[in-house]
C-alpha cells in the first residue's frame, strides 16, 4: 500500500485529485454530524439569499432552503449513487467479459453480439429509455446508469481475458486438472482485477455526470430529496437573477468529476507496470542534455565517445547508468562491448544518437564526436538526419521493432525515402536488393511478407538490411544474436563480418558472449556498473585478462573438449546504479580487493591495453 501511494503521488495532478476528492468524501461522511440547517426546511421569507449571508454561508435557494446543507447532503447522495453504479457495472460487466473471453466459440459470439446491440444505442438515450420504463426515481436512475455502462466493462474485460485464456499458465492449470471455475477465480481473475480497478477509476466521474443529468431532467432524485443534478434542475429558472444557486452545485460537480479523473489517471499509472514512472508526457524526441560544458577533443577518428555520462533521474533519486565512458571506433573496425546485464552497454549505445528516453534519461556529461562533430545536444533535425543514415542500429528483438501492419518491403522503402528523395518504385527495388544482400531467399516475394510471417533468423536479417539501407558509416548492433539458435547465430555473424569487410563498415557489437567477441571483434571493451574496466585487442584480452571482472567472466564460459573443470560463477550481484559503492564498483565481489580499491577514483590506464584496476590479474606489462 505504501508503494502504491508513493507511485500515485509522484504524479502531482493525481495527488491533487486525490486530496480534493478525499476532502469532499470526508465532508460527505461527516455531513450527518455537522451543525447544518435541515436540508429540506423551507423559509420563503429568506429565499435567494446571497452567499456569506448571516446563518447561510452559501445562501439559499428559491424556497429559502440552506444551500450549504443541501449541497453536502446532495454530494453525499451523488457520490453514493455514482460509486454504487460503478461497482454494479464493473461486477456484472467483468463477469460477462470474463466468461465470454474464456469460453470463446458460440458463447462468446452470442454474448458479445448482445453487448454490441446495447452499445449501438447512445448512452444517455438508453438510460432515458430505461428510466421511462421503470419510472422516475433515484434507484431507477442508478439501475439505468449501471446498465448502460455494463457493455463498456464487458468489452474491455473480454479483450483482456481472450489474451489470457491461451497463455501458458492457464494451459498448465488445465493440465493439472483444475476445473473452469477454479481457473477463472485463481488464474484469470487476479490478472484482470487491475484492469477492472483502472476502468472503474476512470468511469466513476462519467457515471456521476450521467446520474446528475437524469436528475436534472427530473428523472432521478425526486423533491424534496436533493442531489447535485436536481439542485441544478431546480436552479435553472433563476439562472439570471440568482446565479449562485446554479454555480454552487455546478462547481461541486466540476470538482468531483475533475478529481476523480485525475485520480483515475494516477491509479492507472501506479497499477500498470509499464506506466509506473508517473510521467504523463511522452518521451522527448532526443535525450535531454544537462552537462556543464563539453570536454575538449582528445583525438581524431570516425567515432569518439569521451567521458560520456548518462543518468536516470527519477524524482529525488538519480541512477548513474553510464559513469564516464571513453571509447574510440575507427573505420572498418569492430569493437565489442561486453558485460553483465545492467552494466550500461545498451544505454551507452543509445546515448550516441540521443535515443535514451527522456524522462528519465539525461546526458549529464561528456561528448560523442562523429568525425569531430559533437552530437550531444545537437539539434533534433541534425540527429534525425544522422539516425539510420550515418549511424544505424540493429536491435535485439526485430519482432518488437518492426511494424506489424506493414510489409517488410514497405518498411525498408520508408527507411530509404526518409533520407533520400527517390521514387516508391526505386525504393522498393532497393529494398529487394537489400534483402538479397543479406541472403534472404526469394527476396522479391519476401518483400511482401509481414514480420510475423518470417522466422526469427529471417527477421534479424531484415533488421540488418534496414540498418544497411542508407549505407551508414557505423552500425550499432545491440545483442542481435541473443535469441537465435547456434546455427542461425553463426550465419548472422558471418553475414555481418562479410558486410563489414566488403563495405568498410565500423561496428559496435553489444553482447554477453565471449565466443561472439572472439569470432567478430577486433577490440573488446568490458563494462561494469556503467564504466569500462578493461579494453584492448580481443586476442590479448582473451589470452590474458587483466581486470579480475574480465577474468571471472571468461572463467564462466564453458569449454567443449577441455576436460572436466569447475564452472566458475561471480558471487554477488551488480550494484544498483543509484547506490554505487565508492572506489571500484567491483570491489564488493572481488577476491583481490584491498582497502585502496574502496578509497577513491581509479583511472583507466594503459596504451594498447587499458585496465581500471590497482591489482590486476595479469602482470602489469601485459595490461599496457
Amino acid at each position: 500500500m505504501t508503494l502504491f501511494l508513493r507511485l500515485l503521488f509522484r504524479n502531482r495532478l493525481a495527488g491533487f485529485g486525490a486530496v480534493v476528492l478525499g476532502a469532499i468524501v470526508v465532508l460527505a461522511v461527516l455531513t450527518p454530524v455537522l451543525p447544518l440547517h435541515p436540508p429540506n426546511a423551507t423559509d420563503t421569507a429568506n429565499r435567494f439569499l446571497r452567499p456569506l449571508s448571516e446563518g447561510h454561508w452559501l445562501g439559499t435557494d428559491h424556497l429559502g432552503r440552506d444551500l450549504l446543507s443541501r449541497l453536502l447532503w446532495g454530494t453525499r447522495l451523488s457520490l453514493a449513487v455514482g460509486f454504487a453504479a460503478a461497482v454494479i457495472a464493473a461486477v456484472l460487466g467483468a463477469a460477462i467479459g470474463i466468461v465470454a473471453g474464456y469460453a470463446g466459440g458460440r458463447t462468446d459470439n452470442v454474448t458479445m453480439r448482445g453487448v454490441d446491440m446495447l452499445m449501438a444505442f447512445p448512452y444517455i438515450l438508453l438510460a432515458l429509455a430505461i428510466v421511462a420504463v421503470l419510472g422516475p426515481g433515484l434507484m431507477n436512475a442508478l439501475i439505468a446508469v449501471a446498465v448502460v455502462n455494463i457493455p463498456f466493462f464487458a468489452r474491455n474485460i473480454r479483450g483482456v481475458t481472450v489474451s489470457l485464456a491461451h497463455r501458458e499458465f492457464v494451459d498448465a492449470a488445465r493440465l493439472s486438472g483444475l476445473g473452469h471455475i477454479r481457473i477463472l477465480t485463481t488464474e484469470v481473475l487476479p490478472n484482470v482485477v487491475p484492469v477492472i480497478v483502472i476502468a472503474m477509476s476512470t468511469t466513476i466521474g462519467w457515471m456521476i455526470l450521467e446520474t446528475a443529468g437524469l436528475s436534472f431532467l427530473g428523472l432521478g432524485s425526486q423533491p424534496p430529496q436533493a442531489d447535485l443534478g436536481s439542485m441544478l434542475g431546480e436552479a435553472r429558472g433563476a439562472l439570471i437573477t440568482a446565479p449562485h444557486t446554479s454555480v454552487v452545485p455546478g462547481v461541486m460537480i466540476l470538482l468531483i468529476v475533475m478529481s476523480i479523473n485525475l485520480l483515475g489517471d494516477g491509479v492507472r499509472d501506479a497499477l500498470d507496470p509499464r506506466l509506473r514512472s508517473g510521467a504523463l508526457a511522452r518521451p522527448m524526441p532526443a535525450t535531454l542534455v544537462d552537462r556543464p560544458a563539453p570536454p575538449p577533443p582528445t583525438g581524431d577518428g570516425l567515432l569518439r565517445i569521451e567521458g560520456l555520462r548518462t543518468d536516470f533521474r527519477m524524482g529525488k533519486r538519480t541512477g548513474r547508468a553510464v559513469g564516464g565512458v571513453d571509447l574510440a571506433l575507427a573505420p572498418g573496425e569492430c569493437v565489442g562491448l561486453i558485460g553483465e546485464s545492467g552494466s550500461g552497454k545498451s544505454v551507452t549505445a543509445l546515448s550516441v544518437m540521443g535515443l535514451v528516453p527522456s524522462p528519465p534519461g539525461v546526458i549529464s556529461g561528456g561528448a560523442v564526436r562523429l568525425r569531430g562533430e559533437d552530437l550531444v545536444g545537437a539539434p533534433y533535425a541534425r540527429l534525425r538526419a544522422l539516425r539510420g543514415n550515418k549511424v544505424a542500429y540493429i536491435f535485439q528483438d526485430p519482432l518488437s521493432t518492426l511494424h506489424p501492419l506493414y510489409t517488410i518491403g514497405e518498411q525498408l522503402a520508408e527507411a530509404i525515402r526518409v533520407h533520400h528523395p527517390v521514387s516508391r518504385a526505386d525504393a522498393h527495388a532497393r529494398a529487394v536488393q537489400l534483402l538479397d544482400d543479406v541472403r534472404i531467399p526469394n527476396a522479391a516475394r519476401r518483400a511482401g511478407a509481414f514480420p510475423h510471417e518470417l522466422s526469427g533468423g529471417m527477421r534479424q536479417r531484415v533488421g540488418i538490411a534496414m540498418a544497411l539501407a542508407n549505407d551508414p558509416d557505423i552500425i550499432i548492433a545491440d545483442e542481435p544474436t541473443t535469441a537465435l539458435d547456434v546455427t542461425v547465430q553463426a550465419q548472422v555473424l558471418r553475414l555481418l563480418d562479410d558486410l563489414r569487410r566488403s563495405r568498410g563498415l565500423a561496428i559496435v557489437f553489444i553482447t554477453h558472449d565471449f565466443g561472439v567477441v572472439a569470432q567478430l571483434c577486433d577490440r573488446v571493451a568490458v563494462m561494469y556498473a556503467g564504466r569500462i574496466v578493461e579494453e584492448g585487442p580481443t586476442e590479448a584480452i582473451l589470452a590474458a585478462p587483466a581486470h579480475p571482472y574480465t577474468a571471472r567472466l571468461i572463467a564462466c564460459v564453458p569449454e567443449l573438449g577441455g576436460g572436466r573443470r569447475r564452472l566458475e560463477a561471480i558471487p554477488g550481484l551488480p550494484p544498483a546504479v543509484d547506490a554505487l559503492p565508492p572506489g571500484c564498483a567491483f570491489a564488493p565481489r572481488c577476491d583481490r580487493a584491498r582497502d585502496a580499491c574502496r578509497a577513491g577514483e581509479i583511472a583507466l590506464e594503459g596504451a594498447t591495453r587499458r585496465v581500471r584496476c590497482l591489482f590486476p590479474v595479469a602482470p602489469p606489462e601485459a595490461a599496457r
